[in-house]
C-alpha cells in the first residue's frame, strides 16, 4: 500500500509546518500515513527532533512507541482472542471487585438472595457496552478516546478525555490505597506510603512497556488471585459462618437495591471508556461476535465470582441490634481494617503465616486492576492537544503514576473516604457517554458502515459536537436529580427508599436524559451542518 503525507493531527497545522523528513516542524510528530490515516510504526523515529529521539530510546528497550495514532493493518498481528478475555479476567479477579460484593450487607443492608440477584442482572447490563466497544478496535485500529471523536466531535472529545483522565487517576488512587491497607494488615511495620509505592512501581513497569506486555501480564496474573479466592471460598464454607440473610420488603428495600445496583453497575461499566484500547492490534478480519464473546466471558466470570464471594463472606458479620456495635470477629475486623480485616478474619485463624501470604497476593492483584487505568490515561492525555500528543505515551504513563501516588499517599491517612465518594459521584459520566455514543452509532450512523475512518484526524469532517456537549449537560442534570450519595441526595432519589438515604437512580436517569436530548439535538445539528 502506497504511503502519502497526511496530517493525522491537523489542529493548528498547515503544509508549511512539514519538513523534508516528514515531521511537523513545531512538534516533531510523524505525518506519514496511508489513505485511511493509519501511521506506520517506523515513522515515529524519523528525523532528529526530541520526539524522534525519545521514541528511538523507547525502541531500544522494546517500549511501545505508538500512542493514539491509527494502527496500520500490517501491524495488527495479535490474533489470539483469548488474550482479550484474560485481559478483563485479570483486571476484575481482584480484591476491589470482592469489596463491591461486601458492600451489600454492611452499607446497603441487603439479604443474600436480593444481593445475589442484583449482582447477576446488573453486571449483565453493565458489561454490555464494554463488550460492544471492544469490537471497534479490530475494525478501525483506533483507541477508545479517538473513536469518541465520531460521537463528540474534535473538541467535545477533549472534554470527555478530561473525565476519563480523572477516572483513571482517581480510581488508581483508591485501588492502590486498598492494596496498601492489605499489606499493612499483614505487616504493621510497613507504612502505608511504602505499600502504595510498591504497587504503583510494579504497575508502572508493566504499563510502561505497553500493549503487548500489559496483555502478557494479564494473561497469567489472574491465576494466583483465583487460587487465593478459591481458598477463601473453601475455608469460609468449611467454617459454617455463612448466614442466609432474609430479603427485606418495602421502600427501604427498593432504595437499598437501587443504590447497590448503582455501585455494581458503575464498577462493571467503568471499563467502557478504555474498551477499544486493548483490541487495536487485532486484525480487521477478526469476528466481531467472537471479540464480543471473549470480552463478555472475561468480564462476567470474575465479576460474578468475586462479588458473590464478597457478599457471602459479608453475611457472617453480626452487629448488636441496638448499639450497632460489632459482635463477632468478622465484623470487628471489618470495622477496624475494612476489606483487609474481613479477609484476615477468614484466612488468619486457620492458616497463620500462609494466610498472610494469601493476603499479600490479593494486595498485589491491584496491579492487574490498575494496569488498564494507567495504560489508558496516557492515551487520554494525548487526545487533549497537539502538545500533549507530542509527548510519547510512556512518559505520560510515568506522569500519571506520579500524580496518583501524590494523591494516594496523603489520602491513605487523611481523605480516603472523601476520595472514594468523589469518584463515585463522577462515575455517572459513563452512563452519559453511553447515552450519546450508542444512539450516534445505531440511529445516526446506522452501524459500522456509517463511519469514514480517515476523518478521525480532520475536525471539520467530524460531528460539530454541539449536540453531544449539550446532551452531556442534560445527562449531568439527570444524574444529579437521581443520585443518592453521601454528599448529596437528588430530589428524585430522595423519593425512593427512606427519606434519610433515598435510592440511587442516577445512572438510568443520566443515560435517559442524555439519550433523549441527544437524539433531538443531533437531528437538528446534522440537518444544519450535514455532518
Amino acid at each position: 500500500m502506497g504511503m502519502t503525507k497526511h496530517e493525522y493531527d491537523v489542529e493548528g497545522y498547515s503544509p508549511t509546518d512539514i519538513d523534508p523528513t516528514g515531521k511537523h516542524i513545531s512538534s516533531g510528530l510523524p505525518v506519514y500515513a496511508d489513505e485511511t490515516g493509519a501511521v506506520p510504526g517506523e515513522s515515529f523515529t524519523i528525523g532528529n527532533s526530541l520526539y524522534a529521539r525519545t521514541q528511538r530510546f523507547a525502541g531500544k528497550w522494546s517500549i511501545e512507541q505508538r500512542g493514539i495514532e491509527r494502527v496500520p493493518e500490517d501491524e495488527r498481528t495479535d490474533t489470539n482472542l483469548a488474550k482479550v478475555g484474560t485481559m478483563w479476567l485479570a483486571a476484575n479477579m481482584v480484591v476491589s471487585s470482592f469489596a463491591i460484593g461486601v458492600l451489600a450487607v454492611p452499607v446497603f443492608q441487603l439479604g443474600f438472595v436480593d444481593g445475589l440477584l442484583t449482582i447477576l442482572f446488573i453486571n449483565l447490563l453493565g458489561i454490555t457496552p464494554v463488550c460492544f466497544f471492544s469490537t471497534f478496535g479490530p475494525v478501525f485500529g483506533l483507541r477508545q478516546m479517538v473513536l469518541s471523536r465520531f460521537y463528540f466531535g474534535w473538541y467535545g472529545t477533549k472534554v470527555i478525555a478530561i473525565f476519563n483522565i480523572l477516572a483513571c487517576v482517581g480510581w488508581s488512587s483508591v485501588n492502590v490505597i486498598v492494596g496498601a491497607q492489605l499489606l499493612h494488615a499483614v505487616n504493621n511495620d510497613l507504612p502505608g506510603f511504602a505499600g502504595i509505592i510498591i504497587i504503583a512501581a510494579a504497575t508502572f513497569l508493566v504499563t510502561c512497556f505497553g500493549y503487548k506486555v500489559v496483555h502478557y501480564y494479564e494473561f497469567y496474573s489472574w491465576i494466583p488471585s483465583f487460587i487465593i479466592f478459591l481458598i477463601v471460598l473453601g475455608q469460609f464454607a468449611h467454617s459454617g459462618a455463612f448466614v442466609n440473610l432474609p430479603m427485606k420488603v418495602g421502600n427501604s428495600e427498593a432504595g437499598s437495591v437501587l443504590s447497590f445496583a448503582s455501585s455494581v453497575f458503575g464498577f462493571a461499566t467503568g471499563w467502557t471508556s478504555y474498551a477499544a484500547d486493548y483490541t487495536v492490534y487485532q486484525p480487521h478480519t477478526v469476528s466481531r461476535v467472537k471479540t464480543f464473546a471473549w470480552t463478555w466471558a472475561g468480564l462476567i466470570f470474575p465479576l460474578l465470582f468475586t462479588e458473590t464471594l464478597g457478599l457471602a463472606v459479608a453475611t457472617a458479620m453480626t452487629y448488636d441490634p441496638v448499639t450497632f456495635e460489632p459482635t463477632n470477629d468478622y465484623s470487628r475486623r471489618y470495622e477496624s481494617s475494612h476489606i483487609g480485616g474481613l479477609l484476615a478474619a477468614v484466612l488468619f485463624p486457620p492458616f497463620g503465616r500462609f494466610g498472610q501470604f494469601c493476603l499479600v497476593v490479593l494486595a498485589l492483584s491491584i496491579i492487574a486492576n490498575n494496569c488498564p487505568n494507567i495504560y489508558s490515561v496516557g492515551l487520554s492525555l494525548q487526545v487533549l492537544g497537539r502538545w500533549t500528543q507530542a509527548v510519547p505515551r510512556y512518559i505520560w504513563t510515568f506522569v500519571g503514576t506520579l500524580v496518583y501516588c501524590a494523591i494516594a499517599i496523603p489520602g491513605y491517612t487523611h481523605f480516603e473516604s472523601v476520595l472514594e465518594n468523589f469518584m463515585l459521584v463522577i462515575g455517572y459520566w459513563l452512563a452519559i457517554y453511553e447515552g450519546i455514543a450508542l444512539p450516534e452509532h445505531f440511529i445516526f450512523k446506522k452501524g459500522i458502515k456509517g463511519y469514514i475512518v480517515a476523518d478521525y484526524t480532520t475536525p471539520h469532517l467530524l460531528p460539530p459536537g454541539i449536540a453531544a456537549i449539550v446532551a452531556f449537560c442534560f445527562g449531568v442534570f439527570g444524574a444529579v436529580m437521581g443520585m443518592a450519595q453521601v454528599w448529596f441526595i437528588g430530589p428524585i432519589g430522595k423519593h425512593i427508599g427512606t427519606p434519610e438515604y433515598g435510592g440511587d437512580i442516577g445512572f438510568p436517569l443520566a443515560f435517559c436524559f442524555a439519550f433523549v436530548s441527544y437524539c433531538a439535538l443531533r437531528t437538528v445539528e446534522k440537518g444544519k451542518f450535514g455532518r
